[in-house]
């Protein structure tokens, strides 16, 4: 892990991976340094925002230098709750995931539902949760060709992650559902419905 200085109120640390970023988030989110007010994991990285009438990034990086990563599966006991997912598995692209993954449609819609998924962190949009899954490996390429326009409520998959489109925007992962299910609302409080170490559950939904 390098810790780096991330304008005059933050540090951030590099990481090896992602199971280290969880690992540290799940430390830092349970038993952050004095003066930490966020702390904000992305895919390599976490972020720590600091209050700098209660600390300097000096103190900050004596505490967290050496600091060792917990397992990453904070909040994944059998009491965590659980957000559902309905899906409709009739994305555009669910047939060429298919044919990467070397199975037919049905297997796809299997695989995904069949286990749970973490929010592992949030990017790209308010509300966009990447969620990596708890067993199996995905391993799936974006698009060659981004969409201009990619319709709310859209399911996806791009590498190890999945997630669902908080709203209309332009988009490279590959379609392969949609859900009714809202997961960023800003009348909700909070906003987002699936923010960090959430854990998640897609379930087939009829058409």
């Amino acid at each position: 892990m390098r810790v780096l200085p991330s304008g005059s109120a933050g540090l951030l640390l590099e990481c090896d991976d992602l199971d280290e970023v969880l690992g540290l988030y799940g430390v830092l989110q349970a038993d952050p340094p004095d003066g930490v007010v966020d702390v904000v994991p992305a895919a390599r990285t976490v972020l720590l925002v600091l209050d700098p009438d209660a600390t300097t990034p000096d103190q900050v990086r004596a505490a967290v230098e050496g600091l060792e990563p917990g397992s990453g599966d904070a909040g994944t006991g059998d009491g965590a709750s659980v957000v559902e997912v309905p899906v409709v598995y009739d994305g555009d692209d669910l047939g060429d995931v298919a044919e990467v993954l070397g199975c037919d449609t049905d297997e796809v819609v299997r695989r995904h539902t069949s286990g749970l998924w973490t929010v592992a962190f949030c990017g790209f949009a308010p509300g966009f949760g990447y969620c990596t899954a708890d067993e199996g490996e995905w391993s799936i390429p974006r698009r060659d060709s981004p969409r201009k326009k990619v319709p709310a409520g859209s399911v996806a998959l791009a590498g190890e992650f999945s997630a669902v489109y908080p709203r209309e925007t332009p988009g490279g992962w590959q379609l392969i559902g949609r859900t009714d299910l809202a997961v960023f609302d800003l009348d909700r409080d909070p906003p987002a419905l699936l923010t960090p170490e959430t854990r998640v559950r897609f379930v087939e939904a009829g058409s």
